[in-house]
């Protein structure tokens, strides 16, 4: 992957879920930084209008809240894979990039960031302080990872077991 490539970060998850917010505000923290390169997109849940953004960047990076992953936060290859779905309301990583790669001729690599949550049975729009914790953990990391673009180094470092 060269210095040109660009990036779609894709953070999802519902902030008026406690810690399942931790998708959007990583997605907001590295908004902010305005790296070139790199397209950040937010929103509750993944839809299948996401596929033709996909399709036009050289990686996607989908974050979203993990209920029970590696701490701090995971991160494992994400491989294009078909789906039978009677929803076009939520739909998984895999098919999204399925559909970006096979149906709108993409060439795109997928990776998921899974950051460690902790409470998500209530209703609030704050994050649990371990959760804190994990996201400016996983944004010092995948601000990293976003300036030297060398996602698939660090797979097996951080995957999910």
């Amino acid at each position: 992957m060269s210095d040109q490539s660009t990036v779609l970060l894709i953070g999802y998850g519902n902030p008026g879920r406690l810690d399942d917010g931790l998708g959007p505000a990583l997605a907001d923290a590295i908004e902010a930084m305005n790296l070139r390169g790199v397209t950040v997109d937010s929103n509750y849940q993944l839809s299948v209008e996401d596929a033709d953004a996909i399709s036009q960047h050289d990686v996607v990076l989908f974050v979203d809240a993990s209920v029970s992953g590696r701490e701090p936060f995971s991160l494992d290859r994400v491989d294009p894979r078909k789906e039978v779905s009677f929803s076009s309301h939520s739909i998984s990583p895999e098919a999204l990039m399925d559909m970006a790669n096979n149906m709108l001729k993409g060439n795109t690599q997928g990776y998921i960031l899974g950051i460690r949550g902790y409470e998500f049975n209530e209703f609030g729009e704050r994050l649990s302080s371990k959760a804190t914790d994990n996201l400016s953990e996983a944004v010092r990391f995948v601000e990293k990872v976003l300036s030297d673009k060398q996602f698939d180094r660090y797979v097996s470092e951080y995957k999910n077991v």
